[in-house]
């Protein structure tokens, strides 16, 4: 549930129609891709949520804004939140979405990724692709016309983070200056919220065993932008110490797809990072616990952290669909006809 402080905050605030920061994000983006959270501007991240907001609260304000319009999923991964937030998201737009399941043939066995982006092309608008190697998403970018959307890589998880954040909003009014802690695996997931929180000058806190850090081109990157926009980001290998005051601590799967050959290994390494009582306790007593989902319970986090009142587990995965339609209408053209989205935020 949104916090009153939000919602205050957002009654007041004019129609899309004359939003300056989100028609100028939708001059620029539309027609580009998404491969990475970097791949925003400041400005351009501030849009997406704040647009991601209004499609929420209005959602039939926005019913026919991609009308017509075709989505291809590619997922070489198992998925729950991606698929149905995707599906439903451009369904709800007017739009219509085709799932290729490539679970069982990697994108590029068959024919070349460019060879496949070439025939794509011509029959959809937007690419969303899941897959293991971020090269992948990459050169699908390169080669195809139209938009192709991370929906996951093993290198980041851009419109995870999006709607993460959306979520932060919703509970504090602002990300600026928020206290932020990621506990765990620095994986595609930590990257892409490192990134996200940097462009949002959210303070972002990453707590990752020995061995098991972010890459180094992420941190400093994330770091660039962060010093940008007057916030930092800390790394530590103590999860005690990078929980404290927190206002939000994250965490995510110690082995993630691809990577199940490492479990009984990880196990022992991951244990003291287990986000549970004693390390919640450390947070501020208003904060708040998140998780990308699935959770492995009891192995990253406690059942009582995981269904507890601090939990907005399940609020993040509902703004998934509104984070990814808000995506989809600037990268679509979907607010080039003012008619579909001239009626004021209620």
């Amino acid at each position: 549930m949104a916090s009153k402080a939000f919602l205050e905050r957002h009654t007041s605030e004019v129609a899309i129609s004359q939003d300056a920061q989100i028609l100028a994000a939708a001059a620029r983006m539309a027609g580009e891709d998404l491969c990475s959270i970097s791949d925003l501007s400041s400005e351009e991240t501030q849009a997406v949520l704040r647009l991601g907001h209004d499609v929420k609260r209005n959602p039939r304000a926005w019913r026919h804004a991609l009308d017509a319009k075709q989505m291809v999923l590619m997922f070489e991964k198992a998925s729950l939140r991606t698929r149905l937030s995707f599906e439903a998201g451009i369904n709800t737009l007017g739009g219509n979405a085709i799932f290729f399941d490539q679970t069982n043939s990697l994108l590029g066995e068959r024919e070349s990724i460019a060879d496949v982006a070439r025939n794509v092309e011509r029959w959809v608008d937007v690419i969303v692709l899941r897959t293991y190697a971020h090269d992948t998403i990459t050169e699908m970018a390169a080669h195809a016309r139209v938009p192709v959307v991370n929906a996951l890589s093993d290198f980041e998880h851009p419109c995870q983070a999006l709607a993460d954040f959306m979520t932060l909003e919703e509970h504090f009014g602002t990300v600026k200056g928020l206290n932020f802690t990621y506990v765990g695996d620095g994986n595609n997931v930590c990257h892409s919220l490192m990134l996200a929180g940097a462009q949002l000058g959210a303070n972002v806190t990453v707590a990752t065993p020995r061995g098991y850090s972010p890459d180094i081109e992420i941190v400093t990157l994330a770091r660039e932008r962060a010093a940008a926009n007057g916030c930092e980001l800390r790394l530590t290998q103590d999860p005690m110490a990078g929980a404290e005051s927190a206002d939000a601590i994250y965490t995510d799967v110690c082995v993630s797809m691809g990577f199940e050959h490492e479990s009984t290994k990880r196990a022992p390494i991951f244990r003291p990072f287990q986000v549970n009582d004693a390390m919640m306790a450390q947070a501020a007593s208003h904060a708040v616990f998140m998780h990308c989902l699935p959770a492995r319970r009891g192995a990253e986090v406690s059942d009582a952290v995981l269904d507890g009142p601090q939990s907005i587990v399940f609020d993040q995965a509902e703004n998934r669909m509104h984070a990814q339609k808000a995506l989809l209408l600037l990268l679509l053209g979907g607010l080039s006809n003012p008619n579909s989205f001239a009626q004021p935020s209620q």
